[in-house]
């Protein structure tokens, strides 16, 4: 059964950037849009295990700082070409405070 995890204040997240938090074994990434949206990916590149946290976020994608894989931060997926997945998290804001579910 999934267990939500407060992470921190939205405003703690910087616009068209992301944090990143370790929840056990797990490294997730946390990315705001430039319209504010808040997506929770796994931290791995599913291409060459590259930290997507360290990317370029532009529109709801990620590009990855290794090899430039795209990667939509809605569903997970390598777009274009490319083709592998990453894990995703559902999200939820209340009282301006992130939480993910795991």
């Amino acid at each position: 059964m999934a267990k939500w995890y407060k992470i921190t204040e939205v405003e703690n997240i910087p616009l068209m950037g992301s944090r990143k938090v370790e929840i056990g074994d797990t490294e997730i990434a946390i990315f705001k849009t430039r319209d504010g949206s808040i997506f929770a990916i796994n931290n791995v590149c599913p291409h060459k295990k590259g930290k997507l946290s360290e990317g370029l976020v532009h529109d709801k994608i990620v590009t990855c700082p290794l090899h430039n894989w795209e990667i939509d931060l809605k569903s997970g997926e390598a777009l274009g070409n490319d083709s592998g997945c990453t894990g995703v998290y559902e999200s939820k804001i209340e009282d301006n405070i992130l939480y993910i579910s795991i």
